[in-house]
This record gives C-alpha cells, sequence and structure tokens, in this order.
C-alpha cells in the first residue's frame, strides 16, 4: 500500500493525455463521456445534480488541447473500502492507456484517503483483472460492518453488499474488488 502512496504517477503528456482533478466545467463533458455507456446499459446514469455533488471524487483525462476523454472517481463506502465508479473512455482513445491511468490515479488517490480495497461492478472483467481486482464472488463483510453499511442508501453500497433490490441493476456485472 506504501508504494502506491509514494510512488509518482506516470506522466501521460507524452502520450497525448493528462489525468488532473475534475473541475465543476467538466460536468457536461463527463456526461458526454458517459451516454453512450448508460444507452448500452454499461453504465448506471446519472443526474447532473449528482454529477456535482460527487465532483470531489473524480479525475478527468483530458488531451493537449484540454477536451475530455476520461473519467473516473473513487467513493469511499467504509473506513478500508471504496468504490471505482464512472470510469469511462472516449471510443477513440480506448487501447491507449488513458484507462490505465485513471485507474492508476483513482488507486493513488484511495491510498490517499486510507483506503486498502477497492471494489468495482463492471462488465470490463479483463480490463480490471489485468490491474488486479479478482472476481469477489460471494465476499463480505463482518457481520457487524454488514449491518452499518445496510443502513446506507447508496446504490454503490448496495451493489457491494450484492443486495436483491439492486439485482436487476446489476445483471451480467462482477463484483470484482482489490487489496491495495
Amino acid at each position: 500500500m506504501a508504494d502506491l502512496l509514494t510512488e509518482p504517477i506516470s506522466t501521460t503528456e507524452l502520450r497525448g493525455f493528462r489525468v488532473r482533478r475534475a473541475r465543476t466545467s467538466d460536468v457536461p463533458g463527463i456526461q458526454r463521456l458517459v451516454q453512450p455507456l448508460v444507452d448500452g446499459r454499461i453504465l448506471l446514469g446519472k443526474e447532473r445534480v449528482a454529477l456535482y455533488e460527487a465532483l470531489q471524487e473524480f479525475r478527468v483525462a483530458e488531451d493537449l488541447e484540454g477536451e475530455l476523454i476520461g473519467c473516473g472517481a473513487v467513493h469511499v463506502l467504509w473506513e478500508d473500502l471504496g468504490e471505482v465508479r464512472t470510469l469511462a473512455v472516449a471510443d477513440q482513445w480506448r487501447g491507449r492507456g488513458v484507462g490505465h491511468a485513471m485507474l492508476e490515479r483513482l488507486e493513488y488517490d484511495a491510498v490517499g484517503l486510507g483506503l486498502s480495497r477497492l471494489f468495482c461492478l463492471t462488465f470490463e472483467v479483463r480490463f480490471f483483472s489485468r490491474h488486479g481486482f479478482e472476481d469477489m464472488g460471494h465476499e463480505t463483510v463482518d457481520p457487524e460492518i454488514y449491518n452499518e453499511l445496510l443502513r446506507s442508501r447508496d446504490e454503490g453500497v448496495a451493489e457491494f453488499l450484492d443486495l436483491a433490490r439492486v439485482k436487476p441493476n446489476t445483471l451480467g456485472n462482477t463484483r470484482m474488488i482489490k487489496h491495495l
């Protein structure tokens, strides 16, 4: 875990993009990036207000002209557990290291927050597997923490706990976890 916190983030400008903290002016661009994945039922849609409310969790990737080409967020679920959310890359930039750079930065942020595990719910099993995530199967948390998490209204927590009420929205997705 300490390596992730102390290792410098790789320079991506040589590959024609950079990763930075999201700003309020990025929200329309984030929506544009995410919409094709929402339409394809790969990601759940979020209202614009929800994106503004969660903006401090987001990083964006932009090309050298400032055009948004990727986004992603890390959301804290519990004292040691976070979720990678809304990871998206523009079609024309897929396969060029943007997703890797975004996930690397989100992991760095997670460690900085004190997290030791990252969860994701994804159709992109190969991508996340290449980055150290594993299918979590029926893994849960101890009963006391489980009962605390049940009180959350956050859909990500419900997905992590694999609650029946989120099943219609998660069919075909794989619950994955990485120990940082």
